[in-house]
């Protein structure tokens, strides 16, 4: 009799540790049609005028008692048209944190703390054709790092700021700050992002989005460490179901002009499944010399669904 009650006691508290931990599977699928200058149409998985990568992630997050949890997040990108994965098995993200009243302190390979800056008045969603994203590559670093100490702090009326460190052993021997601070509140986002490495300038985005209601702009000043400097402009606008976004990227560089221009369609088929066409033109980032695009062509057209599980 002893003996049943102890195992129903430790099964009545395995049930509840079990109750605290939640493993969550999720996932992005994204096919479409491209054409681009100078290649014939084709069916197009985690290329440049797909709205998203395709991936399958594992997170999870348990309750360590106090207001204290420890998460984890591994992402492995698919290609939809082959379904081939990425070379590192886990290339989109492999990390842990722990989180409470304090904020939240995270470690492993990670969106960097730059990105969610740009992340967060960015009109596309950052999709993989944003002309922000594409002309001056999430504040110069592109965006994930690996070996990533960070910090978040706590939303404080509307202001947060994440602050990452990458030591040197783990960058090449060059040491790495990446940071950014945000505002939301309301129908504004605001945000500066920043990095640096011991032996670059630094890189920095400041932009801003408003929503209008009628209407959704965004804007923002680009400097990425040197001679390369430049602006975005850009808006959202409902037409009934559609969503209207047009984008543009202007960079300035030594003897260089260089402007990306986007415009996208989204049609929600679902809460978690939209239809979307894109149109973007890569200005020449080599002074107009053969082979200057960051896309590879100077027009690109894209038709694409993509599902959100």
């Amino acid at each position: 009799m002893k003996k049943s009650l102890i195992a129903l006691a430790v099964l009545a508290a395995s049930g509840v540790a079990m109750a605290q931990s939640s493993v969550t599977l999720y996932g992005v699928a994204d096919l479409g049609l491209v054409k681009s200058s100078g290649v014939s149409a084709q069916m197009t998985g985690n290329g440049v005028m797909n709205n998203g990568s395709s991936r399958l992630g594992v997170r999870g997050v348990e309750d360590l008692g106090g207001g204290l949890k420890a998460s984890f997040n591994f992402e492995q990108g698919i290609n939809g048209e082959s379904g081939a994965t990425d070379a590192a098995t886990f290339q989109r993200a492999a990390n842990l944190a722990l989180s409470g009243g304090f904020g939240r302190f995270q470690m492993g390979r990670t969106l960097n703390p730059s990105f969610f800056g740009v992340a967060a008045w960015e009109l596309t969603g950052t999709a993989n054709y944003s002309a922000v994203g594409t002309q001056f590559g999430y504040t110069g670093q592109g965006p994930r790092t690996n070996s990533l100490f960070q910090y978040t702090t706590p939303n404080m009326g509307g202001f947060s700021g994440t602050l990452g460190y990458i030591m040197k052993p783990d960058n090449g021997g060059n040491a790495k700050y990446d940071l950014n601070v945000i505002y939301r509140q309301g129908p504004l986002a605001a945000a500066l992002s920043y990095n640096k490495t011991n032996t670059m300038k630094g890189n920095m985005a400041l932009g801003a989005s408003y929503d209008f209601g009628m209407a959704k702009v965004a804007a923002s000043i680009q400097n990425n460490g040197g001679p390369s400097k430049g602006f975005t402009i850009g808006a959202t606008v409902p037409v009934g179901p559609v969503a209207l976004t047009l984008d543009i990227a202007r960079e300035n560089g030594t003897g260089m002009k260089n402007t990306d221009f986007l415009v996208e369609a989204k049609y929600a088929l679902s809460k978690r499944t939209f239809a979307y066409a894109a149109y973007y033109k890569d200005g020449d980032n080599n002074g107009a010399l053969p082979g200057g695009y960051n896309t590879g062509a100077k027009n690109h057209l894209g038709l694409g669904v993509r599902h959100n599980f």
